[in-house]
């Protein structure tokens, strides 16, 4: 019998979540010695659980477990831009993608490593070094809140030589030679702020493939939701309906390529959900309306903020959609988002959230 597994990255370790029928859950944790874990994963292929974790004492690695959580290891062997002068710092790993036999990671200054032995050595792939402005992206002055350099890394299901990355502040890029060379792909997207090369400079949140569509791509930006036909190649902008055009967090049902969810934020200082009420939205149509789902969720004073990595989706044929927040509650759905129950209430603060379903 199947049973579907919560990985969640907070600021104090990495927590499991395991349930046989998606209503009751059984927590583990804390693992990874209570690093703060910036991203958190599951390789279907391998059925490992990774971790991206950086300590100001210790600082950055990527943790291991092998066996669902009962036994975990770490390595930063191999993550480092090097000691020259003029090197880069890394200080961490802000995001993890597994495919193909490959991990990659991506780095706090903008850098992507990979691993092919699960995890055990790294290497550097690649610095993007022929994206525009490459060099203006780690003054201290350019550089975003937070800065988290490459938050995520999107896989092409058949081409392990494609990938887009994200790069914080600055866009999305594609890359057709397994990182030899890089292609901005910002066509169609909107920014309230001035830019020197249209090119770049948009602040893409998270970026998201339909499982069942490899040319439907969706985003959510700094500035709006937004999605593409060609596989990035132009943007259309899906805001309108939804009760503010900011957020991080999105996700793509599994079986449709039309529907697709998102939380979104107040885009002020606090970053929570407008009027203290929470609630995830739902588009059934690419993004033609949108509809609120809250039956649930706490609608009265519930000033909470969902990160970029905050949100999952499920593979079941009546899908579960699931979300953490910055003040550590964990909220799962087992019918598509239309009911909502609270499955944990006092974790540290959620960076991500991922989903699994295991034998």
């Amino acid at each position: 019998m199947s049973k579907t597994v919560l990985i969640v990255g907070t600021r104090k370790g990495c927590f499991l979540l395991e349930s046989d029928d998606r209503r009751d859950w059984k927590l583990r944790g804390p693992f990874c010695d209570g690093w703060p874990v910036y991203h958190a994963i599951h390789d279907r292929e391998s059925g490992a659980i990774y971790a991206a974790a950086a300590s100001e004492w210790h600082g950055s690695s990527v943790w291991r477990s092998a066996d669902l959580g009962e036994t975990w290891e770490q390595s930063s062997e191999g993550l480092s831009f090097g000691d020259g002068e003029g090197a880069l710092k890394l200080s961490k790993i802000s995001g993890l993608t597994a495919h193909d036999g490959r991990l990659f990671a991506g780095a706090e200054n903008p850098g992507i490593f990979e691993s092919r032995d699960g995890g055990r050595t790294w290497s550097l792939r690649s610095t993007l070094d022929d994206v525009p402005d490459r060099e203006k992206w780690n003054d201290p002055a350019n550089q975003p809140p937070g800065h988290l350099g490459v938050p995520a890394i999107l896989p092409h299901p058949d081409d392990p030589a494609r990938y887009w990355a994200i790069i914080q502040g600055v866009g999305i890029f594609e890359t057709t030679d397994d990182g030899g060379s890089w292609t901005p792909r910002n066509t169609g997207l909107r920014a309230d702020w001035p830019l020197e090369n249209p090119e770049i400079g948009y602040c893409v949140h998270k970026l998201v493939m339909s499982p069942v569509d490899h040319d439907r791509l969706y985003q959510q930006n700094h500035v709006g939701m937004h999605r593409s036909d060609d596989m990035g190649l132009t943007w259309t902008e899906i805001s309108e309906g939804l009760p503010t055009e900011f957020g991080f967090a999105a996700g793509a049902h599994p079986h449709d390529r039309d529907t697709f969810y998102v939380i979104p934020l107040d885009p002020g200082h606090a970053r929570c959900m407008p009027d203290g009420a929470a609630a995830v939205w739902r588009t059934r149509d690419a993004g033609s309306s949108w509809e609120r789902l809250a039956s649930g969720l706490p609608q009265q004073n519930a000033h909470i903020g969902v990160l970029r990595e905050g949100m999952a989706v499920d593979t079941h044929d009546e899908p579960g959609v699931y979300f953490g927040t910055s003040t550590g509650q964990l909220f799962a759905s087992a019918d598509e988002g239309a009911s909502w129950t609270e499955i944990a209430s006092y974790l540290p603060a959620i960076a991500s959230v991922e989903v699994a379903i295991v034998d």
